[in-house]
């Protein structure tokens, strides 16, 4: 069994040691995650997201080692901890692990610490236990948490419950205007990064994800009249800035090149900001209230799973699936009717 002091301590072989048991559900890593919680809650955690192609790893690569070192005279150089969830195979439930390959550089630096997990078949872009890492690294004491999604497209953003700030990036050439536009992954967005932007086509990327910014934030903009004073050639109307309410947050949206560790500075800074919004706004008080309480709903789902399944046994749940198999009863009533008869409650459909 892992002593949780050891990890409190900083020894990075009993940290490792920990997670492996987390990811494999074991009960002393259920005793160890009890003992740590306590010190949880301290560490910012930022999430990056998008879908493939869009150099992700790149960017995480390249902003753990601006963190590292405090890029800016006025950022104080911070441990990072590094969460890259890769996708399983469907059919042999396997998974390459191969960020690390890419964060080779990062190797070795002890204010580093890289994960790699598998996703194990889990939709939404995490693991089922990544929370569970995530808040044992929290624990451990590093400042700044990185957690880098599978990349699985417009579903994935289950990133937005386990982080507090969400960076949702993209790049030109993954698709048309529309395709950058569209509902789900945009919408968790805190930052917007256009990556690879000395590729053709990255203007318009971002003409596309200020467009939809536009449409999901009108109270950010209004239109002047014809004969204002902001009337554009022609007298035509135009849409300029307007000033905000003070606790609204627009998603900013900036252009880097990771590969050449281009726009990282303006990357850096809307972090910054946006961490000072979620501080001053009372949002982040709001965001771990709704993280918790999502990991605790997800808790009680399992735990009521297990524990309908045991009371139910495998024969009943085999006969009632070939009757749903047969049609002769629906899924949903059969899961009252089971739930019905373990806990002696009526459920209305």
């Amino acid at each position: 069994m892992i002593d949780p002091s050891e990890v409190l301590a900083g020894d990075r072989r009993a940290l490792a040691r920990l997670l492996t048991q987390v990811e494999n559900g074991t009960e002393a890593a259920g005793q160890a995650l009890a003992a740590l919680f306590p010190h949880t809650g301290r560490a910012r955690r930022v999430g990056i997201t998008g879908p493939p192609g869009s150099g992700k790893s790149s960017l995480v690569n390249e902003l753990a080692k601006r963190l590292l070192h405090g890029e800016g005279t006025e950022r104080a150089p911070a441990t990072v901890a590094i969460v890259a969830v890769d996708p399983s195979s469907p059919f042999t439930g396997g998974a390459i692990l191969g960020d690390r390959i890419r964060m080779r550089d990062l190797a070795g630096d002890p204010g580093i610490f890289i994960r790699s997990m598998a996703s194990r078949g889990t939709l939404g872009g995490l693991a089922r236990t990544t929370a569970d890492v995530v808040n044992v690294l929290d624990a451990a004491g590093y400042d700044v948490i990185l957690i880098e999604t599978v990349g699985a497209g417009q579903s994935e953003v289950d990133i937005a419950r386990a982080a507090h700030t969400t960076v949702v990036v993209e790049a030109p050439g993954l698709g048309d205007d529309v395709q950058a536009i569209k509902a789900g992954l945009l919408e968790v967005a805190d930052i917007l990064v256009v990556n690879k932007a000395d590729q053709p086509g990255a203007e318009a990327a971002r003409r596309a994800l200020q467009a939809s910014l536009d449409l999901a934030h009108p109270a950010a903009r209004r239109w002047a009249n014809a004969d204002g004073a902001h009337a554009g050639r022609g007298h035509e109307p135009v849409m300029v800035e307007a000033e905000a309410p003070d606790e609204m947050w627009i998603p900013p949206i900036v252009s880097t090149v990771a590969v050449k560790g281009e726009g990282f500075e303006a990357l850096l800074e809307a972090l910054d900001r946006h961490r000072t919004h979620l501080e001053t706004s009372g949002e982040l008080g709001r965001r771990e209230r709704e993280r918790l309480a999502h990991e605790l709903e997800a808790r009680l789902r399992d735990y009521l799973l297990a524990d309908l399944r045991d009371r139910v046994g495998p024969k009943a749940l085999a006969s009632t699936l070939e009757r749903v198999a047969a049609r002769q009863q629906d899924p949903g009533s059969a899961a009252r009717e089971l739930v019905s008869t373990i806990y002696q409650r009526s459920l209305e459909p």
